[in-house]
């Protein structure tokens, strides 16, 4: 069995501020410890589960030359392989290969969830809303769709309350989820200690991994039309002229493709 574990930061037990997760930050360290470990919970439980090649793909932006590489080498755990420093959404190497199945550890909740945790979509500032087709998604459902335009199942989730509650939503009643704090604004929580949180996370991804039909690779649907409403005008600039893309008013972008990799390539603008 063939795993792939893709991460992020905001959704980690004892994370709650940008400080934590952002090159610089006098709290970057500490994040980057806790998110190390989260990880590791995860490995140790596809391992356990019985997987014989796991591969985590870091994908959090912390800003300088920490993008997409924030975990810490020497305390990842040696049954993994990781990818650093890739671009973000465009690891495929692994699904091109053979790949059986996709944990996301330490996700956030989409933007302008109002008991989310540090909830945001791509950027803090840019992006309001995000749609695929009829679904409103977030950073989620952007990693489920790749995982789903290569055939690939979403098997687990972890992150705070919201941020399940929104995986499920999308993904399905069968996808394992484990919520790790419950957020009270967007930088506040009531928090799992880090040590039950792992253990949480280990657990859920032996589970999850016991089933592979639990869940169906996600598919927005073909055709696809993605819409992206925008939090300011400036924003909007990048956008015009490119190929495939429509800036249908100051405020909303729309891409539009024969499935959603062809579309998300356009407003995401990717030259292979």
């Amino acid at each position: 069995m063939r795993v792939l574990i893709m991460t992020d930061m905001e959704g980690v037990s004892g994370i709650v501020v940008w400080d934590q997760v952002s090159h610089g930050g006098s709290m970057y360290e500490e994040g980057r410890r806790l998110y190390t470990e989260e990880i590791n919970a995860a490995v140790r439980g596809a391992k356990a589960a019985g997987a014989t090649q796991i591969v985590v793909v870091d994908c959090h932006g912390a800003g300088g030359p920490n993008t997409f590489n924030s975990l810490v080498p020497e305390l990842l755990d040696p049954n993994c392989e990781w990818v650093a420093h890739h671009a973000w959404s465009r690891y495929s190497e692994m699904f091109e290969s053979g790949c059986d199945a996709c944990l996301l550890v330490g996700m956030h909740a989409r933007a302008g969830t109002p008991d989310g945790v540090m909830c945001h979509t791509i950027s803090t500032t840019t992006w309001r809303n995000l749609w695929f087709n009829n679904d409103l998604v977030g950073e989620v459902g952007i990693n489920a769709a790749l995982c789903g335009h290569f055939g690939v199942p979403i098997l687990l989730v972890t992150g705070d309350e919201a941020t399940c509650r929104e995986s499920r939503e999308l993904i399905g009643s069968g996808l394992t989820t484990v919520a790790v704090k419950t957020g009270l604004t967007r930088y506040s929580a009531r928090q799992i200690p880090p040590v039950r949180a792992r253990q949480m996370i280990e657990e859920g991804a032996k589970a999850a991994l016991g089933n592979l039909s639990s869940t169906k690779p996600y598919d927005p649907g073909k055709p696809c039309e993605i819409i992206v409403e925008l939090g300011n005008v400036e924003s909007a600039l990048k956008f015009k002229g490119r190929h495939g893309v429509e800036l249908v008013d100051p405020l909303k972008v729309v891409s539009r493709g024969n499935d959603w990799m062809t579309a998300w390539d356009q407003i995401w603008g990717w030259e292979p």
